[in-house]
């Protein structure tokens, strides 16, 4: 055996002579060797930590017997420190019993110190044994990487691989496959499971498959579905050949499986995005346009374009010729120049209005939009747009346009004569800040003038910018608590770590930064009225604690044991629906029925538009005092704007563009940007008919008329709530304050 260095041997021997024969021995056997020797488990045990020799150690030679330490234990030593090092007894005497124990702990031979000429080849046998097993261990370390990177390309890939015999049916599936098809891989894979996970669907076409498969088919190709025991649906892609071979029992089919569900599920999204686009270019009669400057024409026409300008799309797409021809003779010029200027001289977004004339002699209004695309040298590469058939609009236009003319006069000397009558209005109908005299807001403080007296608890609902601060203050202001403090706190303006120590105080070092006592606003409020806007906000805890005031009229500051008693009239206002939060474990139940002891609902400006006029002369009037300006008029239109505008920012929304309005307005005539008012303006009012319009003298009959034919049903999509436009919780107090038997208009 052929050494790259001399062999390096540890020998565990208690005679040096032994030592050096043994040494000496080797050597004249052409075993070049280096011999370390040791003689107590401390320093055997320091050798082998060391790495003996040099670099290592490639051989431990040892006596079995010696004064202090026995060769068996340091078998059992090296092998737990140094496992992959052959160990040769070397002994005197060594019985059998022995010899066949040592060999079972893990010795490589044993030779007697009487018969030394069977050492050199022990040792060469030992090491070719050793090497073998190294070589076998790195070979088995490489194929589990191996196996190890496929199992986690398959992963990654979302691809298993399987095989089938064809000759005894028997099914291998890598880890992956069990996956795809989400079976336990301690299960043993057969055809029948792939067949029970295949989509009824498909199912006999991959049995058609497998038979075609089993009666001589070389390969196949197929894609299909799977349904999952939960009800998913997978979508896989198989693909399998024959590797034949001399022995029928070797004869396999391999194949892959790979779960392409995402890639499907990405088609199908497209496809029905595609679908959607093309709905929607239909309805709003718009077709896109692609022009190639390498091709020097259109190379993309949607369907809805083909039908805006009259072709056929089974004749192609027409040449740029063909579609300037088909522009109106009057527009032609005009509208072939500003493209062609567009696209190539200024190379930007353009957008131009023409007509089109159809073979018929019928006549279109089109506006195109344009958009050039440029490549890295800054030359125009396409032309991506869309044209829109604004015919009706156009059309529809002209026609406003003539009925306006006609009735303008009319309705500027009816604004005049009412400019009078709108003002005394404004006089007499002011509640506090509150402008209007709709009937829905009359109602709204009607019930403000008969529950501001008591001290009950109030829940102000609806639309943001409606007014209900107003509304609360009006209640506090009319109430014999008029004199004290009325304190007003946005509980959504307050992080939630904070809000219990706003609302109640805290004492010093209750939490890190409480260097000293603080009041909350319920002491501040003490013997007024505490308001509490988006109270649908506040967290859980804090909910607890506004219960017990509400309840025991009592609290403690945070971080204080301290019982606080507590004199304050709650006023509460939102504009989510607190019924749904308690539904959805947001807000308490219990907190919600102590607030809304007596509910009023402010109906949003698109209910009461009659308001809007002595609305807008209000602001007119309070902003052009603080900006200096004297409006003398306002624009008729500008007025029939506001009263159509849908105002989704409610009385707020108003107030801000009549002051945006003021700032900007250079005459004495009051007029408003029309593009401030959004593409709601005109929107129909889709807010049922409210309750609220109602006169109280008809309320009872009304919600009674409405329970009957809801068959006693207040909630729900069919109930007496939706019928009559109020939430359901306002509808219960109603029945509740109105004393109807709901339960006698539900059938049997």
């Amino acid at each position: 055996m052929t050494l790259t260095h001399p062999l390096r041997i540890l020998s565990l021997e208690d005679d040096p002579n032994d030592a050096e024969l043994i040494h000496e021995l080797l050597r004249s056997e052409d075993v070049a060797c280096e011999l370390q020797r040791v003689d107590t488990q401390e320093a055997f045990l320091a050798a082998l930590g060391q790495g003996g020799i040099g670099l290592g150690i490639d051989l431990i030679l040892a006596d079995y017997t010696l004064p202090s330490f026995d060769g068996l234990s340091a078998l059992k030593l090296a092998k737990q420190v140094r496992p992959d090092v052959p160990f040769i007894f070397v002994s005197g005497t060594l019985g059998e019993e022995v010899a066949i124990e040592a060999l079972r702990v893990g010795a490589a031979d044993y030779v007697l110190k009487t018969r030394l000429s069977r050492l050199a080849p022990s040792v060469v046998r030992a090491l070719r044994a050793a090497t073998e097993i190294a070589e076998r261990k790195r070979a088995e370390k490489a194929l589990r990487r191996s196996e190890a990177f496929l199992a986690e390309a398959q992963r990654l890939s979302r691809t298993g691989s399987f095989g089938v015999n064809v000759l005894t049916g028997e099914n291998t599936w890598s880890e992956e496959t069990f996956r795809i098809f989400e079976y336990d891989p301690q299960t043993t894979p057969t055809v029948e499971m792939v067949l029970e996970r295949t989509h009824p669907e498909d199912r006999e076409i991959v049995r058609g498959v497998m038979a075609h498969s089993s009666r001589g088919g070389t390969s196949f190709d197929i894609e299909h579905r799977l349904l999952m025991e939960n009800g998913a649906v997978k979508y896989v892609h198989v693909v399998a050949r024959l590797l034949p071979g001399d022995d029928p029992a070797e004869v396999l089919f391999v194949g892959a499986v790979t779960d392409i569900t995402e890639t499907r599920q990405a088609e199908m999204a497209l496809r029905r995005s595609e679908g959607y686009l093309a709905e929607a270019q239909r309805l709003t009669h718009t077709g896109n346009w692609v022009w190639n400057s390498v091709a020097h024409q259109s190379i993309h026409w949607s369907l809805e374009h083909y039908r805006v300008f009259g072709f056929d799309p089974a004749m192609g797409i027409p040449t740029d010729e063909q579609f300037a021809q088909r522009i109106h003779p009057d527009d032609r010029d005009r509208v072939v120049r500003f493209m062609e200027k567009a696209m190539f001289q200024d190379r930007s977004d353009f957008e131009i209005e023409f007509r089109i004339a159809l073979p018929g002699g019928a006549v279109k209004y089109i506006r195109a939009i344009g958009h050039p695309i440029l490549d890295p040298s800054g030359a125009l590469s396409e032309c991506v747009g869309t044209a829109m058939d604004v015919t009706e609009q156009h059309q529809a236009s002209a026609a406003l346009e003539t009925a306006f003319a006609e009735i303008k006069t009319l309705q500027d000397q009816l604004y005049k004569e009412n400019i009078a009558l709108r003002e005394e209005i404004v006089r007499t109908s002011m509640f506090e800040e509150i402008v209007g005299e709709s009937p829905a807001l009359q109602t709204v403080l009607a019930r403000v003038t008969k529950v501001a007296p008591t001290d009950s608890s109030v829940l102000v609902t609806g639309e943001t910018g409606t007014g209900k601060e107003l509304i609360a203050r009006a209640i506090h202001n009319r109430s014999q608590r008029a004199a004290r403090a009325f304190v007003s706190v946005n509980c959504a303006a307050i992080p939630t770590t904070l809000i219990s120590s706003e609302l109640f105080g805290h004492e010093k070092g209750a939490f890190t930064g409480a260097t000293q006592r603080r009041l909350g606003r319920f002491e501040l409020a003490e013997g007024g009225t505490i308001f509490l806007d988006e109270v649908g906000e506040l967290p859980p805890e804090t909910q607890i604690a506004l219960l017990r005031v509400l309840q025991e009229r009592e609290f403690e500051r945070i971080g204080g044991n301290k019982v606080i008693r507590a004199n304050v009239r709650v006023i509460a206002a939102t504009n989510r629906d607190l019924q749904q939060l308690i539904e959805e474990g947001v807000f308490r139940d219990d907190l919600y029925y102590r607030l809304n002891v007596f509910p009023i609902e402010m109906p949003a400006l698109r209910q009461r538009r009659e308001d809007i006029p002595l609305l807008v002369e209000y602001f007119i009037d309070r902003y052009s005092t603080k900006t200096g300006r004297k409006i003398r008029g306002i624009e008729r239109s500008t007025l029939d704007r506001l009263i159509s505008y849908a105002w989704p920012g409610n009385i707020r929304e108003l107030q801000n563009v009549i002051e945006r309005s003021l700032v900007l307005c250079e005459g004495e005539t009051f007029t408003v940007d029309e593009s401030w008012l959004s593409v709601s303006c005109g929107e129909p009012d889709r807010t049922p008919r409210m309750l609220l319009r109602i006169p109280p003298s008809e309320e009872k009959k009304t919600i009674e008329a409405a329970l009957a034919e809801a068959q006693g049903r207040v909630s729900g999509p069919t109930g007496a709530a939706v019928r009559l436009g109020i939430p359901a919780t306002t509808l219960d107090s109603k029945i509740r304050t109105l004393g109807i038997n709901k339960h006698r208009f539900k059938t049997p």
